[in-house]
């Protein structure tokens, strides 16, 4: 088979019985290819090329394909294609090797590439053993005392052994291990290199699972050294594995695809912005994390806050805001409708109201107004901790459409948030002349169609209701504005039928979970943001006390005192019934137990998701009409039901509920002007998360604050509660430890679109294609309309 070569000026060498085969003489341009199984592919092509200087046979290529200049859209091309070589094709990898690193997710070249580190060894030189510190990872050489099996006095067995250098000793241990095996290996007498994580027990320094370079006969320990440059001598870096796959030989793999591959990085951020920030280009980026320099300081590798870690984090989050921006200008540019501010129900509304509105509804309901009146569609997020008069605010945008001839729609995740919604608003709008309707999943037959009949003949001014609002069956006659609120717990795609509901109506979009800045902007960065950052005057802080199982007599004892005053309780438990798998305590049984043995003199209702609608409307109309002093719950009461007269709440089992939701559960009460109080009771077993969580309920009624802290324990991926939240899957870009670069990519992403709004500009076309690449299908799921 004839063998493809480079020339001394990476040009791409092709044998004469090759071009005969391809039927191209001297001159004509041959395309390069990857096709099955990685194999490149060479196909002649109609336009010519300039001859190579001169050719020159060599041995086959090792690395990728360099092609001669003949075009940087060529260049690119074939750049991509190294990128996605399969590793099985990787110089000293093979099938077997390749399905352990696929294991690990490492398909390709380009993930092999940004597969970093997660740690780093200072290997740079021995440490003395008498110098190992507890809590540190160090390279040392010794000799082995002994080795043998071992047990602790509680009798668990593991293996043990003692190594010594001229300074001191200490202790080797592995647990489960074969004893026959490690016996044959570790023998007394035998020297080597050692790294591992010093940790010390007791008065004794050890080391758990070591890794070992054995010293052959004759050799000493710098020959070794020196013999091995990828293992030692240097800033190691320390990758994430998979069962069967050990750190040399990932190390070997990754350095033999950054020194072959790396040139087929693009750079495609462009300088002019990276220079200002300091920030390196990605390749030398990508370099230095696999392959440290030596002035690398072994602290900031580890924290991920290099110059290259900050590079390639910028690159991930400058392509995600240009995409959002790119969504964002679209909607901008879409004719949407231009309303007009009359007052004629706002005015009536607010001499309705008993208060005033506060400084941060008045600031918020000003944004929204502005953008109502602009000729293209409003994309506004308000986001505005429980109790802050969101609902109010969307009442108010939702009257302007009205006073313009327009129908609203408002979704709500819940039933019971629905429901709740309907009173509240249903309540101002009739004294205001304005027909409004509720739209459940449980609605049927004649009453369902009824409403279905208003809603698309425009009788129906305001449609209220769950996910049901959204089905195919529902036709509005004028949609203006749509109101979605808890974003979170909908899917873009909703937001998204919502929208088509109407010829682009405007979209306000609603969240009493506090979402910090950098998960707002990665999050919602298509959206405009609103923050109600003021409560309503007369509410009271909370008071949260965390309380164990030892003082539930205490509980139950403020209960009945707040009772005693004329005030009401709610008790709220995570199940609804018991079951064999779960110790906790269910809400259908305590309640039972509370009212039958604890207090039986008291009225106690029970509430939970599997009650149909009107027994939940029923017992909710109870609780608030003072008929009921104690109302046992599950979480279905996390938003939506308003009770002043409700001033102790207690959460059982505290520790199993998310920092969100603890403290949207809080928020039912607290509403009025008499003292409150939130207690967390726990069994005690905590883990070291379930401690952090309720010390940060106890310290802070901030719900920012406990948004940061919440993110900051469960990470992005989960703080929403679910997956498919719309959170981007970033490789090595972290939004906590990162959000500074967030907001210069945000600036950096949305100003070279405001230059050049097409990015038609020279070497803009091809940040559209990675783009594209990285984020298109994501970003056309997320597209709004």
């Amino acid at each position: 088979m004839p063998k493809l070569t480079l020339s001394a000026e990476n040009a791409l060498i092709i044998p004469p019985e090759l071009r005969n085969h391809l039927g191209v003489g001297p001159g004509d341009a041959v395309s390069v290819e990857m096709g099955e199984k990685g194999m490149l592919v060479l196909r002649a092509s109609r336009e010519s090329v300039p001859l190579p200087p001169r050719e020159k046979e060599s041995g086959a290529a090792a690395g990728p394909v360099h092609p001669q200049e003949d075009g940087a859209a060529l260049k690119e091309a074939i750049a991509r294609k190294n990128l996605q070589t399969r590793m099985q094709f990787i110089k000293g990898v093979g099938p077997k090797l390749s399905e352990l690193l696929e294991k690990r997710g490492v398909m390709c070249v380009e993930d092999a590439l940004y597969l970093l580190p997660h740690r780093y060894e200072d290997r740079r030189e021995l440490t003395p053993i008498v110098r190992l510190k507890p809590g540190t990872s160090a390279v040392f050489s010794g000799k082995v005392l002994s080795a043998d099996i071992t047990a602790t006095k509680g009798g668990r067995r593991f293996f043990e052994a003692l190594v010594a250098d001229d300074s001191g000793t200490i202790a080797f241990k592995w647990f489960n291990a074969n004893p026959t095996f490690m016996k044959r290996v570790w023998k007394p007498g035998r020297s080597g290199i050692f790294t591992g994580e010093v940790s010390q027990f007791g008065y004794q320094r050890e080391v758990h699972h070591p890794d070992v370079e054995w010293l052959e006969e004759g050799k000493r320990v710098q020959d070794v050294l020196a013999a091995d440059p990828v293992n030692f001598g240097r800033i190691v870096p320390v990758y994430p594995l998979t069962e069967g796959l050990g750190q040399k030989v990932m190390r070997k793999v990754m350095k033999e695809v950054v020194d072959g591959f790396l040139g087929s990085l693009q750079e495609l951020v462009p300088a002019a912005i990276l220079e200002p920030l300091s920030l390196p280009g990605l390749r030398q980026s990508v370099r230095d994390l696999h392959l440290p320099p030596p002035e690398a300081g072994l602290d900031d590798l580890n924290q991920g806050r290099t110059p290259a870690h900050r590079a390639i984090a910028f690159d991930e989050f400058f392509f995600w805001e240009l995409g959002l921006a790119l969504k964002k200008r679209g909607v901008a540019l879409e004719e949407g409708i231009a309303f007009q501010v009359t007052h004629r129900y706002t005015k009536q509304l607010a001499r309705l109201l008993p208060f005033e509105l506060t400084g941060a509804q008045r600031r918020v309901l000003s944004e929204i107004k502005t953008d109502m009146m602009a000729p293209h569609p409003m994309h506004r997020l308000v986001q505005g901790d429980v109790g802050s008069g969101k609902t109010l605010v969307a009442l108010m945008a939702a009257l302007v459409a009205v006073e313009n001839g327009y129908q609203v729609a408002i979704m709500a995740p819940t039933e019971i948030l629905a429901e709740q919604h309907w009173h509240t608003i249903h309540r101002f709008c009739t004294e205001l002349g304005i027909e409004t309707v509720l739209i459940t999943a449980g609605m049927k037959g004649k009453a369902k169609s009824e409403v279905l009949a208003r809603v698309a003949n425009g009788s129906a001014q305001i449609v209220i209701g769950t996910h049901a609002v959204i089905q195919e069956k529902v036709e509005f006659a004028r949609l203006g504005l749509g109101i979605i609120d808890e974003q979170h717990r909908f899917g873009v795609l909703q937001r998204g039928v919502l929208r088509k509901k109407g010829c682009n109506p405007d979209i306000l979009v609603m969240t009493a979970t506090p979402i910090p800045r950098t998960l707002a902007m990665t999050l919602f960065g298509d959206l405009s943001l609103s923050v109600i950052d003021e409560l309503p005057p007369g509410r009271t802080p909370v008071e949260t006390r965390i309380a164990f199982e030892s003082r539930r007599s205490q509980v139950y004892a403020a209960i009945r005192d707040e009772v005693r005053q004329g005030r009401q309780a709610y008790v709220i438990y995570p199940l609804v019934e018991e079951t064999e798998k779960s110790d906790l305590k269910a809400a259908s049984q305590m309640a039972e137990l509370l009212s039958r043995d604890v207090f039986p003199d008291l009225r106690i209702g029970l509430l939970h998701g599997r009650m149909a609608p009107d027994e939940k409307e029923t017992v909710m109309g109870s609780f608030k009409a003072r008929d009921l002093d104690i109302l046992v719950s599950t979480t279905v009461i996390e938003v939506g039901i308003d009770v002043p007269n409700a001033t102790v709440m207690v959460i059982e089992h505290a520790e199993r509920f998310g920092l969100s939701q603890l403290h949207q559960l809080r928020g039912r009460v607290g509403r009025g002007s008499a003292r409150s109080r939130c207690i967390l009771l726990t069994a005690g077993k905590l883990s070291e998360d379930g401690e952090r969580r309720l010390k940060v309920m106890e310290s802070t009624t901030d719900g920012f604050r406990i948004a940061e802290a919440d993110l900051e324990i469960r990470g992005p991926g989960d703080f929403l509660g679910i997956r498919q939240s719309g959170m981007p899957d970033f490789r090595v870009a972290n939004i906590l430890r990162d959000g500074s670069l967030l907001e210069q990519a945000r600036q950096a992403a949305f100003g070279l679109l405001e230059r050049d709004p097409e990015l038609s500009a020279a070497g803009h076309a091809s940040l559209k294609d990675e783009l594209l690449r990285r984020w298109g299908q994501r970003l056309e799921l997320a597209l709004i309309g």
